[in-house]
C-alpha cells in the first residue's frame, strides 16, 4: 500500500546576499556550503531563497505560461527536439494532465530567438526577454550550489571542467487541473538524469519527494523559492556521495499547476567519469564512465517499452 506523503518540510537554505553576488569570499560560504551537503545527501533537494532572480521576472514567466500553452497544438509541436524529453512533450495517456515544452540554451539570445520564432512567427520580445533573463540570472544559483558541492568533496580542481561541460534547458509545464478532490497523476515517480534541476511553481503545490526511508513528503514552498533537485549524472559523478531524489506531481482541485524547471545537461559527447578521487575500498565505483547523449537515448527506449530503467542498467560498475 501506498505510503500517505507527510508534510515534513526540507532543508531551507537562504542565498540571498543583497546587492552583492555571493561568491566564496563571502563570510556565511563555508557555513551555506555545509547546508547544501548535509542536504544533497540526505534528501537530494532543498527548498532555496535566492534573490539574484527578481519577484517581478518570476511572476512575469509564470504569468505568460497560460498564452503559450493555448497555442495550437501544431505551432508547439515545431519545438521538436531529437534529444528524449527535450523539445514539445504532451499526449501522453499515461499522465493526461501533463504538458511540457522545452528550450535548449535558454540563456544565450539566438537560441531563445529561434525557439520562440517557431512558435510565434511574427516574435514575441517580451517572452524571449523574460526566458534568457529567467535562465541567465537563476543560472548564478546552479553555478554557486555546484561550486559548494565540489569544494566540500575537496574537488575545486574540477569546478570549471563541470560548469564548461554543460548548458542550459528551461522546461515550462503545465498541468491540467484534475477536477477532483482525490489526488491524480501528474508526473509519475522519476529521478532527473541530468546533473541539477532547480524548480519554481505557481500558487497550486502538487510536487512530492521521496525521502531515502520511503516515505513521501509533500512540499509547500512559498511562490519565492525554488527547490533545487540531484539528478542521476550528478549522483554517478560523485560515487554516490550525494543523492538523486525521486519525485513526482500528485494533483487535486481545480486549478491549472504551472511551473518552470532550469536543467543543467551534461553537452553530447562529455564524458562523465567518477574522479579517482572519490573511488577507494569504502566506496568501490558505482558507473563506469558514460556519454548522458547516449544513456538518454537508452533511458527513452527502456521508457518507452515500460521498463523500469535506470543508470545502474545503463553502466552500473557493481
Amino acid at each position: 500500500m501506498a505510503s500517505i506523503p507527510q508534510q515534513t518540510k526540507l532543508p531551507f537554505i537562504d542565498f540571498s546576499n543583497g546587492r552583492h553576488k555571493l561568491s566564496p569570499e563571502d563570510p556565511k560560504w563555508a557555513a551555506l556550503r555545509t547546508q547544501v551537503r548535509r542536504a544533497a545527501e540526505e534528501f537530494g533537494c532543498f527548498e532555496a531563497r535566492f534573490d539574484g532572480v527578481p519577484p517581478d521576472l518570476q511572476n512575469i514567466l509564470i504569468g505568460s505560461l497560460p498564452e503559450l500553452f493555448d497555442l495550437p497544438l501544431e505551432m508547439k509541436l515545431q519545438i521538436f527536439s531529437s534529444k528524449a524529453f527535450h523539445g514539445y512533450l504532451g499526449q501522453f495517456p499515461a499522465m493526461p494532465l501533463y504538458e511540457s515544452l522545452g528550450i535548449d540554451y535558454s540563456d544565450q539570445h539566438e537560441k531563445v530567438e529561434e525557439a520562440v520564432r517557431a512558435l510565434w512567427p511574427q516574435g514575441h520580445p517580451t517572452f524571449s526577454k523574460t526566458v534568457q533573463s529567467y535562465s541567465d540570472n537563476l543560472s548564478t544559483l546552479y553555478r554557486i550550489v555546484r561550486r559548494m558541492i565540489l569544494e566540500s568533496l575537496s574537488l575545486e580542481k574540477y569546478i570549471e571542467e563541470h560548469l564548461s561541460t554543460t548548458y542550459y534547458l528551461l522546461q515550462v509545464m503545465k498541468y491540467k487541473e484534475p477536477q477532483t478532490p482525490v489526488k491524480k497523476l501528474g508526473v509519475h515517480e522519476h529521478t532527473d538524469r541530468n546533473m541539477m534541476t532547480i524548480l519554481h511553481q505557481n500558487q497550486i503545490d502538487g510536487l512530492e519527494i521521496q525521502r531515502k526511508d520511503g516515505e513521501w513528503i509533500s512540499l509547500r514552498p512559498s511562490q519565492e523559492s525554488f527547490i533545487v533537485v540531484i539528478g542521476d549524472s550528478l549522483y554517478a559523478w560523485t560515487n554516490g556521495r550525494v543523492h538523486s531524489a525521486n519525485h513526482r506531481v500528485m494533483l487535486s482541485g481545480s486549478q491549472v499547476r504551472y511551473s518552470v524547471g532550469l536543467f543543467s545537461v551534461p553537452k553530447a559527447g562529455y564524458i562523465l567519469k567518477t574522479p579517482d578521487e572519490l573511488v577507494d575500498a569504502e566506496h568501490p565505483l558505482l558507473f563506469k564512465p558514460f556519454d548522458y547523449a547516449e544513456f538518454l537515448k537508452f533511458y527513452w527506449t527502456e521508457y518507452v517499452k515500460g521498463a523500469d530503467s535506470s543508470l545502474k542498467a545503463y553502466c552500473g560498475a557493481l
